[in-house]
This record gives structure tokens, sequence and C-alpha cells, in this order.
């Protein structure tokens, strides 16, 4: 679903993962546009490469946003973990298991 053939991403490449803020409306209206998909509303998560947005999760849980000229499925999950580390902070029974997987996935992406 999320992705194309079209881009690899490689990993030497840059990536962040960050919460959106103001300034970053354009882009994500840019993005929902590409993506044939709503903006996002409320607390996002967006992921990066090479300081250009190419995926966006709203931290609620809602659908996921992504440029399909990317691939960007891997993106996608590193988001959906993230999203869930901030949605089960305020319990910490689930927080570590959360964390330790999200630590294992990234560095599993990273080498690659």
């Amino acid at each position: 679903m999320y992705g194309s053939t079209n881009k690899i991403i490689p990993t030497a490449q840059s990536v962040t993962v960050r919460l959106a803020g103001e300034s970053d409306a354009r882009d994500l209206l840019q993005l929902a546009a590409l993506d044939s998909a709503p903006v996002p509303t409320g607390p996002t998560l967006l992921a990066e490469v090479d300081r250009a947005l190419v995926a966006a999760l709203p931290i609620d849980g809602s659908a996921a946003i992504a440029d399909p000229f990317h691939r960007t499925a891997a993106l996608v999950q590193m988001l959906e973990l993230r999203a869930g580390q901030l949605r089960a902070s305020t319990s910490t029974s689930s927080a570590p298991s959360v964390a330790r997987r999200a630590r294992r996935f990234a560095r599993a992406v990273l080498a690659h």
C-alpha cells in the first residue's frame, strides 16, 4: 500500500522521525495531495529522508499518508512504533517492550 518501486531509499541517507510543527503545514498539505488523502489532524509524526517529508502518521492511530514515489513501508512501520510508544507513555508496563521493539526495528532498517 505504501510506496512504489520507483525509488529505493538507500541506508546511507539520513532518516528523521519527529513531531510535526506549525511550520510543516505546507509540506503536509503537499504530501496529502500526492497520496490523494486528507491532511492529518492533531499531533502527527513525520518521517523525513534527507530533510524531505515522505510519510506522516497521526499519533491517534489514524491512517498514515506517504509519498507514492518512494518506498515508505518501513518508514510507516517506524512511525507506527513511535506512535505506539507515545500512546503508551502513560502506561509504564508496556513502554519498555515497545521501546525495545523500536530499537530492534531501527537497527534492522539501518543494517540493510
